[in-house]
């Protein structure tokens, strides 16, 4: 029922959208424009069966951040979060969602430890973070151009942006107030591999 209530609603705000001239089509949607071939569009949709995954929000745009920002550099699981490693059996802490993010302790063999934390490990050629939409690597050199073109403004040069002289605040060392530079970027991996080692104690 709750897809099927879903759907309705959000087909009809497209159908309210377009009659109240808020939606704009461009290049190879630009058919669409017409009251008819809209109409055609949106009638399949109608016949397709709708997934709705519902869940509380969240706590706010603070929360997600700080949700989404545990994903971007690291893999798996974190050094502190591991207990002990004891005869070939590994524990380590995790929260129970279903009861208040309550901490357990859940100790796993090796291979199972490891088959599991291999599990989040990307294949070759992935990234952990991608941009989708008009910032997609494959149409971004089009569309992006296309963007500043239809919001009324001229996209920012890599000479625009060099030609500054003057360094801002973000660029300016906090203990001497002098001008800092880039010397070298770090990929998550090698800032890792560069990092010291954490140590993982046994339980006693």
């Amino acid at each position: 029922m709750l897809r099927r209530v879903f759907r309705g609603k959000f087909v009809a705000g497209l159908q309210r959208a377009f009659q109240e001239g808020q939606l704009h089509f461009h290049g190879e949607m630009t058919l669409l424009a017409q009251p008819k071939t809209f109409a055609a569009w949106l009638r399949p949709l109608f016949r397709k069966d709708w997934v709705v995954y519902s869940k509380p929000p969240f706590g706010g745009p603070e929360y997600v951040l700080q949700y989404l920002g545990r994903y971007t550099h690291r893999v798996a699981i974190s050094n502190h979060r591991l207990v002990s490693f004891v005869e070939g059996k590994v524990a380590f802490r995790w929260r129970d969602s279903a009861h208040n993010n309550e901490q357990k302790l859940l100790t796993l063999s090796l291979d199972e430890f490891l088959r599991r934390f291999l599990l989040h490990v990307l294949p070759k050629g992935f990234m952990r973070i991608r941009n989708f939409g008009f910032l997609a690597n494959r149409r971004r050199a089009t569309l992006l151009p296309l963007c500043f073109q239809l919001l009324g403004s001229a996209p920012q040069t890599e000479q625009d942006i060099s030609g500054s002289k003057a360094p801002t605040d973000l660029w300016l060392c906090p203990k001497c107030g002098g001008p800092m530079m880039v010397i070298e970027r770090l990929t998550a991996a090698e800032i890792q591999l560069r990092s010291p080692p954490a140590l993982v104690t046994e339980a006693a």
